[in-house]
């Protein structure tokens, strides 16, 4: 039977009848996979971890079935040494629980464009023949809603040969395009959990890192014009910019993804999104990131806007929306203005997620402001992240080409349309005054200067 909604609904017999009829136990779901599946988890905060566990307590019967998703929240079972011959999960965006199995080649990545994710199964590049999903009670029509990951999920699951569907009472009913019905769930299990969190980043930086961070989010705050529409992740440097945000006036949020930060803003009337064209007065994502605080605020908020990931991560699309601003991270620049934002070296750290698409859709956009921000240095002061070179085997994500502007502590250096000669300059005199002579050396040296 369906429990445990916030609002009581009055379903009709039939909705009732057919929900009822897909009820089965998580052991009973998982026994449809088989040996050489392909196997899509719902991503991000909304793992389904009920299935993912009986799933792997079945591993004994199970050899080479690959699990696809992107970024996931959580301890994941089948990425335990030892299960690589059970499970062989591809990656299209690692965190730190699946970067070590990554690197010891008992996990695969992909490295892939956000946007073009979802066109992987719309193409029928891969084909899942099992969707694991983590869904919302239905309401009165009977669609479930995806929740806090809309974006990277819905495409894929669409092209499943069986959906199983973790349906869970605290899942927020988020709006947008955003829903799957009833009838294209095979098989239904019902728990009540909370759905993971992750909460905001800082509380462990040091003062002088959070000197760092403040001193970039105030950097980036002042590229920030009245009217201007945000991307913005979650991290030290997302939340350092929203604290100098409180004076702006009608900006707008169309983001892969956002976090708790924004709440305040919104409710302040910072955030109005007045001033957008494409969907004027609402808050566009793919997926949160996020504590309880952020999903009660998140359900059922006509405000916000779900949508799949090809879409919101569109260029064209993001480029509809003149002054757009996308803040995004990096691991390292070189004095070129090359950015390495997925490696370390030849070890392979997170994956590209949407920062080419925002960068692009910035650069597109009329008044756009594309925005790559770091600190300067890394372990305490003994290591530059604007580089001479990058390191050997690091990939490239934005090419020097995509850059405009690169923040740190130090200041901004705009690099549209400069010469290696003056992207150099400009990005030594923002990189920590301990390495610079070096790097003028260098750059002298290399005939950049």
């Amino acid at each position: 039977m369906i429990t445990g909604t916030q609002t009581p609904i009055s379903y009709s017999a039939t909705i009732l009848k057919n929900y009822n009829s897909k009820i089965v136990t998580a052991e009973q779901a998982v026994s449809l996979i088989k040996s050489g599946d392909k196997v899509m988890m719902h991503s991000n905060c909304a793992i389904p971890m009920r299935l993912a566990d009986a799933m792997v307590a079945r591993k004994e019967s199970l050899e080479n079935v690959e699990i696809l998703h992107v970024l996931a929240v959580g301890d994941l079972p089948y990425l335990k040494p030892g299960m690589e011959k059970h499970f062989r999960h591809r990656s299209f965006f690692m965190g730190a629980n699946a970067r070590q199995a990554v690197n010891e080649g008992r996990a695969d990545f992909t490295p892939i464009y956000l946007f073009e994710y979802p066109k992987l199964y719309s193409r029928g590049l891969l084909k899942p023949n099992v969707a694991l999903l983590h869904l919302s009670p239905p309401d009165e029509h009977g669609f479930c809603s995806f929740g806090v990951e809309v974006g990277i999920t819905k495409t894929g699951s669409e092209k499943a040969d069986i959906i199983i569907a973790q349906i869970n009472k605290n899942m927020p009913r988020t709006l947008g395009d955003s829903f799957i019905h009833i009838n294209r769930i095979n098989y239904i299990v019902e728990c009540d959990e909370e759905i993971m969190e992750l909460p905001q980043a800082g509380k462990d930086l040091t003062p002088a890192q959070n000197d760092v961070f403040t001193k970039i989010g105030m950097n980036i705050a002042d590229l920030i014009d009245d009217g201007s529409t945000l991307q913005m992740g979650i991290g030290f440097i997302p939340d350092s910019v929203l604290k100098f945000l409180g004076s702006k006036k009608d900006l707008g949020i169309h983001s892969e993804m956002f976090s708790d930060g924004i709440i305040p803003l919104v409710e302040s009337g910072v955030f109005t999104n007045a001033k957008k064209v494409i969907h004027p007065g609402k808050i566009i994502a793919g997926f949160v990131l996020g504590t309880r605080k952020l999903y009660s605020f998140i359900d059922n908020n006509p405000m916000i806007e779900f949508h799949p990931q090809e879409y919101v991560n569109d260029p064209f699309v993001i480029s509809q929306n003149p002054n757009m601003v996308a803040i995004n991270a990096a691991i390292e620049v070189d004095i070129t203005g090359q950015v390495c934002s997925d490696s370390i070296g030849t070890k392979f750290f997170s994956g590209f997620g949407g920062q080419v698409d925002f960068i692009r859709g910035a650069a597109r956009s009329e008044g756009g402001k594309p925005i790559i921000a770091l600190p300067s240095t890394a372990k305490d002061d003994t290591i530059s992240r604007i580089v001479m070179t990058l390191k050997p085997g690091a990939g490239v994500v934005t090419n020097r080409a995509d850059v405009h502007y690169v923040v740190t502590e130090y200041g901004v250096a705009m690099l549209f349309g400069k010469s290696i000669r003056e992207r150099a300059k400009a990005l030594i005199s923002i990189a920590h005054p301990k390495f610079r002579d070096e790097m003028t050396s260098f750059a002298k040296a290399n005939n950049y200067i």
